[in-house]
């Protein structure tokens, strides 16, 4: 199977990545890619719809190839990281601010939603993550107080994983999680640029200590122009 494209998709991608070719450039043409490459119009053409598929150009007929200044946040469906892990893995630098901290019970309404036990105390949080000046991602989180003790909203500011696993010494395990689509809420558009979305991409992660205690609930708001989940299927 021919995978040229492949690789010509890769290198394209990592020159935008790496700014050689900013949002907002023109692209060379197909004829000067077929000559920088040294291959056919039909394989360029692949390799173009591909970062067109995955949003890194748009192809506007009669005038050429541009690059978006859409960069995606992307995350692997296939692991268990920190949102400042994952951050750091994407290259993009994030700003995280907390506006909203407390403690809550967790009552039986909540503990349908959420699974954490009814009757346990709770730190509810919003987290917001700014990049390039807009804010694209709240993450509403809730940790079990008497697991996640002592957190404040420094540390959410900051990583909340970091600080279980380094100051608490405690071992996460694992995550299960569920990718849906919702309409904007009230909450979303007071704390996400959503500019004319008026739907959010949501995650929702039931995450688990390596003894299989349920401390955390989260659901990660994205906006979906800045949202890509990636995952790695093998056939059985």
């Amino acid at each position: 199977m021919n995978r040229r494209y492949t690789e010509i998709y890769e290198d394209i991608r990592n020159q935008i990545l790496e700014g050689k070719y900013p949002p907002g450039k023109k692209l060379p043409s197909e004829n000067d890619f077929c000559k920088i490459y040294g291959t056919s119009r039909g394989t360029i053409r692949r390799a173009l719809d591909l970062l067109a598929k995955e949003g890194f150009v748009n192809s506007l007929h009669g005038k050429g190839v541009f690059v978006l200044d859409n960069q995606p946040i992307t995350f692997s469906l296939g692991g268990l990281v920190s949102f400042k892990e994952a951050s750091e893995n994407s290259g993009q630098t994030f700003t995280t601010s907390v506006p909203l901290f407390e403690e809550i019970m967790i009552e039986e309404s909540l503990h349908n939603k959420t699974r954490l036990p009814t009757g346990r105390e709770a730190y509810k949080l919003y987290r917001v993550r700014q990049l390039d000046g807009e804010k694209v991602i709240l993450d509403v989180n809730y940790f079990l107080k008497d697991i996640v003790t002592g957190l404040s909203k420094e540390i959410a500011e900051q990583s909340i994983y970091q600080y279980i696993e380094e100051t608490l010494q405690l071992k996460i395990g694992f995550a299960k999680r569920v990718v849906q689509v919702e309409h904007a809420s009230t909450k979303d558009r007071e704390h996400l640029d959503l500019k004319s979305y008026n739907f959010v991409a949501v995650v929702k992660n039931f995450v688990h200590l390596h003894d299989g205690t349920q401390f955390e609930y989260t659901e990660s708001r994205h906006r979906p122009d800045r949202f890509i989940f990636t995952d790695f299927a093998r056939r059985r």
